[in-house]
């Protein structure tokens, strides 16, 4: 969104669903002094209650997150996804830590031959090294 100068959409609510909208100046300095504030307000529980879940994981897209929200909780990001000719798809999670500034892809841990990528397949649990998410987890903005 802020790529795209889509500054408005820029809102994160935290726990008790008060609003952080990004606000003018609309610049870098300023984008960074904003994420700061979220990271130290808004986590996983926040974020969970303001996704949206994806109906059917065959749909899945950069930019959706597998979210499992509390506290605490924890959350990886899809950030690349790729099909072949046959229709195949594979994905690539990403995640941090607390605050959320140093982000690193997942190895998968379930299949070495694949790894770093995952297949989006019928199993119902998404393995990663440190969690295990479920199918129905995985939400989008």
């Amino acid at each position: 969104m802020y790529a795209q100068k889509q500054f408005d959409k820029i809102v994160f609510f935290d726990y008790d669903n008060k609003a952080y909208p990004f606000q003018e100046p609309f610049n870098r300095e300023n984008f960074n002094k904003y994420l700061n504030r979220v990271f130290g307000m808004c986590g996983s529980a926040s974020l969970a209650k303001q996704l949206k879940p994806v109906m059917h994981f065959s749909t899945i897209q950069p930019g959706d997150v597998i979210i499992r929200g509390g506290f605490p909780g924890h959350a990886v990001m899809v950030i690349d996804v790729a099909e072949n000719a046959a229709g195949k798809k594979i994905y690539l999670l990403a995640q941090s830590y607390m605050p959320a500034q140093d982000i690193h892809v997942l190895v998968n841990p379930m299949n070495a031959d694949l790894s770093p990528w995952y297949a989006v397949n019928d199993d119902h649990f998404i393995e990663t090294p440190e969690y295990r998410f479920t199918r129905n987890e995985l939400m989008k903005w």
